[in-house]
């Protein structure tokens, strides 16, 4: 699929990451590790649904929390 500016999810996901790494101050490489680990894009992905009725704010502790759970850390 061809990237579209119009693609809702592929923006969210572009935002939602650089906004993840401006909070965890983290490289492009850093964030493209730790999605390699645990899917980030593709938790955005299938979270769009009701991510796209919540600010960026609430998505980001959502990110926080389902990356905690996946690399077994507790929140």
């Amino acid at each position: 699929m061809a990237f579209r500016e119009t693609d809702p999810v592929l923006s969210m996901q572009a935002r939602i990451a650089r906004l993840y790494r401006q909070r965890h101050d983290m490289g492009i490489s850093e964030f493209l590790d730790l999605d390699r680990k645990v899917d980030i894009l593709g938790f955005i992905e299938i979270g769009y649904g009701p991510f796209h009725l919540m600010g960026d704010e609430g998505i980001l502790d959502e990110v926080d929390d389902y990356c905690s759970r996946r690399l077994g850390q507790v929140s």
